[in-house]
């Protein structure tokens, strides 16, 4: 459950298809899918309403255009989560959902060569630096949790506020005085994070959704109709 694959996904929406065909959308599954994890993982649940339908359009740039970017500050980060209509407190409660995430090497290495972030515990900076060596040909990753990689709790903003986040984008939620207080915050509590995690999830979950008869019932989630 840690790593759901595309293949999962397929397998389950081929199951669903047999059952039911064109009834529930891939973003359907993708949604129950994240809940689900939430559980599993963390103990947290949430009520995920049906009825989503699929785009018409499969694009590889799409994600980039609506992602932040490892490297962006927290200013920037703000305004890409607000302009989908998330608060300040709600993008950094999501972002604890990197505490069961992996990154690849090449996201995070500008932080460690050719100088150290210094925002980067020196220790951590040092043991990243072993698992992800100078002028490597393989893309290796690391856990973005590095206390409980395995669970989604609040312990990814204790090793923010221990200076441990991997990608500047987290680390940045520490270091910028815009957004520190909400990692404290968060880091005090298990309880409180998860149930503000919870209601943030809901409400991404209702962003810019296709509903009615717009978009479709993809057959298979990798490709449209």
């Amino acid at each position: 459950m840690r790593r759901i694959s595309f293949e999962v996904i397929d397998a389950t929406k081929a199951e669903l298809e047999r059952l039911c065909p064109r009834t529930v959308s891939c973003a359907d599954v993708l949604a129950f899918a994240a809940r689900d994890s939430a559980a599993k993982l963390g103990k947290i649940s949430y009520p995920v309403p049906s009825g989503r339908r699929d785009g018409r359009v499969s694009s590889v740039t799409e994600p980039l255009l609506n992602l932040p970017p490892p490297f962006f500050n927290a200013t920037s980060l703000r305004d890409n989560f607000a302009a989908k209509g998330l608060s300040l407190d709600e993008m950094v409660t999501l972002s604890g959902a990197h505490s069961i995430g992996i990154s690849h090497c090449s996201s995070f290495t500008s932080r460690l060569y050719p100088t150290t972030d210094p925002t980067l515990d020196p220790k951590f900076a040092a043991l990243l630096k072993r698992k992800c060596p100078a002028n490597s040909t393989v893309d290796r990753t690391v856990n973005l949790d590095s206390i409980t990689p395995d669970c989604l709790d609040n312990k990814f903003y204790v090793g923010l506020r221990a200076n441990r986040g991997v990608l500047t984008t987290d680390q940045v939620l520490q270091s910028s005085p815009l957004t520190a207080g909400l990692v404290a915050e968060n880091a005090r509590s298990n309880g409180a994070w998860g149930k503000k995690f919870a209601a943030a999830m809901v409400k991404m979950g209702g962003i810019e959704v296709l509903t009615g008869k717009k978009g479709e019932i993809r057959k298979k989630c990798r490709f449209v109709n």
